[in-house]
Protein backbone atom coordinates (compact mmCIF):
# COMPACT_ATOMS: atom_id res chain seq x y z
CA UNK A 1 0.00 0.00 0.00
CA UNK A 2 2.90 2.37 0.78
CA UNK A 3 4.43 1.70 -2.65
CA UNK A 4 1.13 2.45 -4.35
CA UNK A 5 0.72 5.68 -2.37
CA UNK A 6 4.34 6.73 -3.10
CA UNK A 7 3.95 5.96 -6.82
CA UNK A 8 0.67 7.88 -7.00
CA UNK A 9 2.29 10.85 -5.24
CA UNK A 10 5.24 10.89 -7.65
CA UNK A 11 2.94 10.64 -10.68
CA UNK A 12 0.74 13.45 -9.30
CA UNK A 13 3.76 15.71 -8.74
CA UNK A 14 5.14 15.01 -12.23
CA UNK A 15 1.78 15.73 -13.88
CA UNK A 16 1.38 18.92 -11.82
CA UNK A 17 4.91 20.14 -12.64
CA UNK A 18 4.55 19.33 -16.37
CA UNK A 19 1.20 21.09 -16.49
CA UNK A 20 2.83 24.29 -15.25
CA UNK A 21 5.42 24.02 -18.04
CA UNK A 22 3.10 23.45 -21.03
CA UNK A 23 2.47 26.21 -23.59
CA UNK A 24 -0.16 25.70 -26.30
CA UNK A 25 0.62 27.66 -29.51
CA UNK A 26 -1.96 27.84 -32.32
CA UNK A 27 -0.68 29.79 -35.32
CA UNK A 28 -0.95 30.76 -38.99
CA UNK A 29 1.71 31.82 -41.43
CA UNK A 30 3.28 31.94 -44.84
CA UNK A 31 6.09 29.92 -46.37
CA UNK A 32 8.40 30.78 -49.24
CA UNK A 33 9.97 27.78 -50.95
CA UNK A 34 12.99 27.62 -53.21
CA UNK A 35 13.52 24.63 -55.49
CA UNK A 36 17.10 23.53 -56.20
CA UNK A 37 19.14 20.59 -57.46
CA UNK A 38 16.68 19.19 -60.00
CA UNK A 39 16.67 18.60 -63.77
CA UNK A 40 15.31 22.08 -64.47
CA UNK A 41 16.96 25.48 -64.32
CA UNK A 42 13.66 27.32 -64.64
CA UNK A 43 11.69 26.10 -61.63
CA UNK A 44 10.84 28.40 -58.78
CA UNK A 45 8.83 28.06 -55.62
CA UNK A 46 5.73 30.12 -54.93
CA UNK A 47 4.49 31.41 -51.58
CA UNK A 48 2.21 29.10 -49.62
CA UNK A 49 0.50 29.15 -46.26
CA UNK A 50 0.21 27.04 -43.15
CA UNK A 51 -2.03 26.87 -40.11
CA UNK A 52 -2.06 24.59 -37.11
CA UNK A 53 -0.39 24.52 -33.75
CA UNK A 54 2.23 23.15 -31.44
CA UNK A 55 2.71 22.40 -27.77
CA UNK A 56 5.89 23.44 -25.97
CA UNK A 57 7.02 21.45 -22.92
CA UNK A 58 9.52 23.12 -20.60
CA UNK A 59 10.65 26.53 -19.41
CA UNK A 60 14.21 27.60 -20.33
CA UNK A 61 14.89 24.52 -22.46
CA UNK A 62 11.86 23.18 -24.26
CA UNK A 63 10.63 20.44 -26.57
CA UNK A 64 7.94 21.43 -29.10
CA UNK A 65 6.07 19.03 -31.41
CA UNK A 66 3.45 20.44 -33.77
CA UNK A 67 1.11 19.78 -36.71
CA UNK A 68 0.43 22.30 -39.50
CA UNK A 69 -1.69 22.04 -42.65
CA UNK A 70 0.51 23.46 -45.41
CA UNK A 71 0.43 24.32 -49.12
CA UNK A 72 3.50 24.48 -51.39
CA UNK A 73 3.85 25.02 -55.11
CA UNK A 74 6.46 25.13 -57.86
CA UNK A 75 6.15 26.67 -61.29
CA UNK A 76 7.99 26.50 -64.60
CA UNK A 77 9.25 30.01 -65.39
CA UNK A 78 10.32 29.39 -69.01
CA UNK A 79 8.19 28.41 -71.97
CA UNK A 80 11.26 26.82 -73.63
CA UNK A 81 11.43 23.94 -71.16
CA UNK A 82 11.91 20.64 -73.09
CA UNK A 83 9.84 18.63 -70.58
CA UNK A 84 6.02 18.90 -70.46
CA UNK A 85 5.84 19.77 -66.76
CA UNK A 86 3.20 22.19 -65.57
CA UNK A 87 2.91 24.02 -62.28
CA UNK A 88 2.77 21.71 -59.30
CA UNK A 89 0.74 22.44 -56.18
CA UNK A 90 0.81 20.10 -53.24
CA UNK A 91 -0.91 20.18 -49.89
CA UNK A 92 -0.43 18.19 -46.76
CA UNK A 93 0.54 18.11 -43.12
CA UNK A 94 3.91 19.29 -41.84
CA UNK A 95 4.91 17.74 -38.53
CA UNK A 96 7.82 19.68 -36.99
CA UNK A 97 9.56 18.54 -33.81
CA UNK A 98 11.77 21.24 -32.29
CA UNK A 99 14.04 21.67 -29.32
CA UNK A 100 14.72 25.19 -28.17
CA UNK A 101 16.27 27.55 -25.69
CA UNK A 102 14.77 30.71 -24.20
CA UNK A 103 17.65 33.17 -24.69
CA UNK A 104 15.85 36.08 -23.01
CA UNK A 105 13.03 35.42 -20.55
CA UNK A 106 11.25 32.11 -20.17
CA UNK A 107 7.87 30.58 -21.02
CA UNK A 108 6.15 32.65 -18.30
CA UNK A 109 7.83 36.01 -19.10
CA UNK A 110 5.96 38.95 -20.67
CA UNK A 111 8.56 39.12 -23.47
CA UNK A 112 11.22 36.74 -24.63
CA UNK A 113 13.55 35.65 -27.39
CA UNK A 114 13.96 32.00 -28.37
CA UNK A 115 16.19 29.98 -30.69
CA UNK A 116 15.22 26.52 -31.86
CA UNK A 117 15.95 23.75 -34.32
CA UNK A 118 14.70 20.33 -35.23
CA UNK A 119 13.37 18.03 -37.91
CA UNK A 120 10.09 17.73 -39.76
CA UNK A 121 8.13 15.51 -42.09
CA UNK A 122 5.73 16.78 -44.77
CA UNK A 123 2.99 14.25 -45.53
CA UNK A 124 1.41 14.99 -48.93
CA UNK A 125 -2.40 14.63 -49.01
CA UNK A 126 -3.20 16.10 -52.46
CA UNK A 127 -1.39 17.12 -55.64
CA UNK A 128 -2.51 19.35 -58.50
CA UNK A 129 -0.36 18.69 -61.56
CA UNK A 130 -1.23 17.71 -65.15
CA UNK A 131 1.88 15.61 -65.81
CA UNK A 132 2.86 13.98 -62.51
CA UNK A 133 0.56 11.96 -60.25
CA UNK A 134 0.38 11.97 -56.47
CA UNK A 135 2.40 8.75 -56.40
CA UNK A 136 5.33 10.56 -58.07
CA UNK A 137 5.75 12.94 -55.11
CA UNK A 138 7.79 11.96 -52.07
CA UNK A 139 5.69 11.56 -48.95
CA UNK A 140 6.88 12.13 -46.37
CA UNK A 141 9.42 14.75 -47.35
CA UNK A 142 11.99 15.04 -44.55
CA UNK A 143 13.78 18.20 -43.53
CA UNK A 144 15.77 19.92 -40.79
CA UNK A 145 15.22 23.50 -39.67
CA UNK A 146 16.56 26.27 -37.45
CA UNK A 147 15.03 29.53 -36.39
CA UNK A 148 14.24 32.17 -33.81
CA UNK A 149 11.09 33.39 -32.15
CA UNK A 150 9.86 36.42 -30.26
CA UNK A 151 7.20 36.30 -27.54
CA UNK A 152 5.27 39.38 -26.38
CA UNK A 153 2.48 38.81 -23.86
CA UNK A 154 0.23 36.10 -25.35
CA UNK A 155 1.55 36.55 -28.92
CA UNK A 156 4.48 34.90 -30.69
CA UNK A 157 6.24 35.19 -34.05
CA UNK A 158 8.55 32.45 -35.30
CA UNK A 159 10.89 32.67 -38.29
CA UNK A 160 12.65 29.51 -39.44
CA UNK A 161 14.48 28.11 -42.45
CA UNK A 162 14.15 24.48 -43.50
CA UNK A 163 16.63 22.46 -45.55
CA UNK A 164 15.02 19.54 -47.36
CA UNK A 165 16.61 16.12 -47.00
CA UNK A 166 14.26 14.50 -49.53
CA UNK A 167 13.64 15.28 -53.20
CA UNK A 168 10.17 16.48 -54.20
CA UNK A 169 9.64 13.59 -56.63
CA UNK A 170 10.51 9.90 -56.43
CA UNK A 171 11.69 7.55 -59.18
CA UNK A 172 10.50 9.61 -62.13
CA UNK A 173 12.60 8.94 -65.23
CA UNK A 174 14.13 12.14 -66.67
CA UNK A 175 12.02 14.43 -64.44
CA UNK A 176 13.65 15.40 -61.17
CA UNK A 177 12.24 18.49 -59.49
CA UNK A 178 14.96 18.64 -56.82
CA UNK A 179 14.57 19.73 -53.22
CA UNK A 180 12.34 22.45 -51.79
CA UNK A 181 14.01 24.49 -49.08
CA UNK A 182 11.87 27.09 -47.43
CA UNK A 183 11.46 30.07 -45.15
CA UNK A 184 8.57 29.84 -42.66
CA UNK A 185 6.99 32.80 -40.87
CA UNK A 186 4.37 31.84 -38.29
CA UNK A 187 2.46 34.04 -35.85
CA UNK A 188 -0.09 33.13 -33.24
CA UNK A 189 -1.11 32.96 -29.61
CA UNK A 190 0.52 31.21 -26.67
CA UNK A 191 -1.29 30.15 -23.56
Amino acid sequence: MKKLLATASVVFMLVFSLQAQVTIKPGVGVNFTNVSGGSFDDLKGNPGFQFGGSVAFGEKFYFEPGVFYQTESVEVTSANNPFPVTDGNFKGFRVPVAVGLEVLGDADSFAGLRIFGGASGFFVTSVSNEFLSEDDYASPKWGVFAGAGVDIAIFYVDLSYQWSLTNITTDVADVELGKSNGLFLTAGLRF
